[in-house]
């Protein structure tokens, strides 16, 4: 039997971008079971922009701003497909996308997630991203310290494990995705494709990634550790951790990146960002956020223009 699989895009005011995202569904060669935008509290155009696709496929929800995390739970909630593709509203699809995941999930069942390779699109141009290169199921927490082996907009999870793990973060402002991965990769292999069959933009309007507020959330990375932990599961939520900590020293939340400093001092694997955590928590906060930029800034550029 065919995997019915549903298309889940959360938007935000992306009123530039979400008509190129549609497109890259529609004309996926394997149809999706359904497509389901969830439109959260959009002060822009973007709805109507969704409105004026005549497709059945696509259904829109509309609900009071609540976050990414509320979005795409209410999505998954709402979704009829054993499966559930994550799709940014400001992301797009190789038309040969939804066709690999369909076959992944033939050649490698029972897996809890699939992910495929990407494209990054910044204001330097394209580049592939670091991703795994072997295709079936790969040791998640030990790959995903060196490579990103999914990220939201290459990423196909199979529903009952999505909401028998309690579905995304709500709340969390940075790392939801990384919250779920591992409450996944806890109970289900994970499988990947080395095609890059999705595009995820540096560029787009409206970026969450790069919007920090302080977050106001019922949960923490903390309570994912788990001490007697065989695989480097702790590991990957140390770094993905420290990573969010370094952001919030970076605007001003010293107690929160002290905090977050104490508690996965434990890591063996990112000591490099524990110690630059600490070091930019000891500057005066006005500094933080453009040294941290700037060094991302450069960091950016070594990886990818070769300096």
């Amino acid at each position: 039997m065919e995997p019915r699989i549903s298309v889940v895009i959360p938007l935000y005011n992306k009123e530039r971008e979400i008509a190129q995202t549609l497109r890259s569904v529609l004309g996926q060669h394997t149809a999706p079971l359904e497509v389901i935008v969830v439109d959260d509290g959009s002060t822009d155009a973007g709805p109507d922009v969704v409105r004026s696709f005549d497709s059945p496929l696509i259904r829109m929800i509309v609900q009071t701003n609540r976050g990414v995390s509320a979005a795409r739970n209410r999505a998954i909630a709402e979704a009829r497909g054993d499966y559930v593709a994550l799709l940014d509203g400001d992301d797009r699809w190789h038309a040969d996308y939804l066709t690999e995941i369909h076959r992944l999930i033939a050649a490698y069942p029972g897996c809890g997630a699939y992910g495929t390779a990407f494209y990054i699109r910044s204001a330097d141009g394209m580049v592939q991203g670091d991703t795994p290169r072997q295709e079936g199921p790969v040791d998640f927490f030990r790959e995903a310290l060196s490579h990103y082996v999914l990220i939201p907009s290459a990423t196909t999870l199979r529903r009952d494990l999505v909401v028998e793990a309690g579905g995304f973060p709500e709340g969390m402002k940075l790392g939801e995705d990384q919250y779920l991965w591992t409450k996944i990769a806890r109970r289900a292999p994970i499988c990947f494709s080395p095609k890059p069959l999705a595009c995820y933009s540096r560029t787009a309007q409206n970026r969450s990634a790069a919007i920090y507020t302080p977050e106001n959330s019922l949960y923490s990375f903390e309570e994912l550790y788990k001490p007697d932990a065989a695989d480097l599961s702790n590991e990957y939520i140390a770094r993905v951790a420290l990573g969010k900590a370094l952001v919030a020293s970076a605007k001003g939340g010293t107690a929160e990146a002290r905090r977050a400093a104490r508690f996965f001092r434990y890591t063996r694997r990112s000591r490099r960002i524990l110690w630059k955590l600490r070091l930019l928590n000891l500057l005066p906060a006005r500094w933080r956020w453009p040294l941290l930029r700037g060094y991302n800034a450069l960091a950016w550029r070594i990886a990818h223009k070769g300096l």
